[in-house]
């Protein structure tokens, strides 16, 4: 494929992940009219996939948090939700990272925080470490972080249970 054709390829794929944002956004706007909480809705396109945020100044943020959960558990459906909703009006599936509040970005924080630490056992003992179990997106910025610092990591388990093992290569 030329330069050019190559270039229109990715200018149509950030389109469709922008149009995806955007029922996103549609989606989560009547949601939120319908529980009467009060947020902005920010659209982005970060690493291939689209990226949604409900955000509020901090008056409106303690409403925000009942969108969240108890460790993210709410978020993780309302984003699964969205999901479909933009996967029945687009017809294809979505993979939008959807963050309320913050959390997502906090939480990412603390995972690289926690994957450092790993790390550096990793290195000074030799011996694997078996993290416990956490959702696809902890694992995901597990192995990111595990990757950037030269390790190996694996997800093993299955359903709620997977979790991440972290060795040397």
């Amino acid at each position: 494929m030329s330069e050019d054709g190559e270039a229109v390829a990715k200018s149509q794929r950030v389109r469709r992940l922008e149009e995806d944002g955007e029922i996103a956004a549609d989606y989560l706007e009547e949601l939120l009219d319908i529980a009467d909480i009060g947020g902005d809705i920010d659209i982005d396109v970060e690493h291939g996939r689209a990226v949604v945020a409900v955000v509020a100044d901090e008056a409106e943020s303690g409403e925000l948090e009942r969108l969240v959960g108890a460790d993210g558990e709410v978020l993780d459906a309302l984003q699964e939700l969205t999901r479909l909703a933009v996967q029945t009006r687009s017809g294809e599936r979505s993979g939008l990272m959807l963050d309320v509040a913050g959390f997502r970005e906090q939480r990412k924080a603390v995972l690289r925080q926690q994957a450092a630490e790993i790390v550096a056992e990793v290195r000074s003992t030799g011996q694997e470490v078996a993290l416990e179990p956490m959702n696809a997106f902890e694992r995901k910025v597990i192995h990111d972080a595990v990757a950037d610092a030269g390790l190996v990591s694996e997800s093993s388990g299955t359903g709620a249970d997977r979790f991440v093992v972290v060795r040397q290569q």
